[in-house]
């Protein structure tokens, strides 16, 4: 299990390599210079002249990567070329709550999804099957931001149930979670959909299985049958998704936290690309990639961790 994890890990270092390249070339092409936003519109060209020497900005591009690459090693992101403020303390005051939004999104959708998944495959063919996937194909179908805003405007606005601005605390506070609802709410909405739909197509495919005829001709109860021989071998189709989807609602979370004022890395990265903060703009990206690639590593070890064979492989 160590040497299968060790593999993977080693595989990861390229992608976020390759990620951290492409990061920073975007940021190069972007036709606004950082000198000119730190020096400020009433500087003078010497200002600016000095300020491009000072970050470096008038080496080649070959020489700006490797010094920046230099610095990551030691853990210095730089500073933002906006408030002055070390990248690394301004990531470090909002991974804290982008965490907590992805937890409470992703504590609800994920059994949810697994659950209504099971049901339709073992009602197959019924109206709750029926039910269940149309609901699912709504999910899909509802972008992010017209859920929030229809949250918002319903939740907050009509019935003035919950808050719908900013983070109200920690998530293990009574204000915290009511602060976190809406968002995780929005969020997780269109988790559901996937991971039902996957987990009704596995479990449909494992009903039919040698295994699960053979279990029932034990005289198992259903309920063991479905969730001990049925829903645990369908899991690894399942988990894929999960763990792809999981990548995508890191995109999902900066349109979710930009609603909602959650202050958060995806929040932070907008802001910081419309200011032009090329600092802080690439912590975010790394932050966002290397989250990604994390859980794309988790997933590959729970492969593992399922099904012995891929140790093996």
């Amino acid at each position: 299990m160590a040497r299968y994890a060790l593999r993977r890990v080693l595989l990861a270092v390229p992608v976020l390599l390759g990620v951290l390249l492409i990061g920073f070339f975007l940021m190069q092409v972007v036709p606004t210079d950082p000198a000119v936003i730190r020096a400020g519109p009433q500087a003078t060209q010497e200002v600016v002249d000095a300020i491009r020497e000072e970050l470096g900005l008038n080496r080649p591009l070959w020489a700006q990567f490797g010094f920046y690459l230099w610095r990551l090693l030691q853990g210095d992101l730089g500073v933002s070329i906006i408030n002055n403020m070390a990248v690394t303390q301004e990531l470090s005051d909002t991974i804290g709550p982008t965490l907590e939004l992805m937890f409470a999104s992703l504590f609800w959708s994920i059994p949810l999804g697994i659950g209504l998944g099971t049901l339709a495959a073992y009602w197959r063919g019924s109206m709750i099957d029926r039910c269940i996937m149309a609901v699912s194909v709504g999910g899909v179908s509802v972008p992010v931001f017209f859920l929030g805003l229809l949250l918002i405007w319903l939740v907050g606005f009509q019935w003035q149930l919950l808050p719908f601005t900013g983070r109200g605390g920690p998530l293990w506070t009574w204000d915290g979670i009511q602060a976190v609802i809406l968002p995780a709410v929005t969020l997780g909405g269109v988790f559901v959909g996937p991971v039902a739909r996957m987990t009704r197509t596995a479990v449909v495919d494992m009903l039919t299985a040698d295994h699960v005829r053979t279990a029932r001709a034990k005289g198992l109860s259903e309920f063991l049958v479905v969730l001990r021989h049925a829903l645990r071998n369908a899991l690894i189709p399942v988990i894929t998704l999960i763990g792809l989807q999981i990548g995508f609602l890191l995109g999902g979370a900066v349109v979710t936290e930009t609603i909602f004022s959650w202050p958060g890395v995806g929040r932070l990265a907008v802001g910081a690309i419309l200011s032009s903060d090329f600092p802080m703009a690439q912590g975010t990206i790394i932050v966002l990639s290397a989250g990604f690639i994390l859980i794309n590593l988790g997933v590959d070890l729970l492969y593992a961790v399922l099904d012995p064979r891929v140790r093996l492989s």
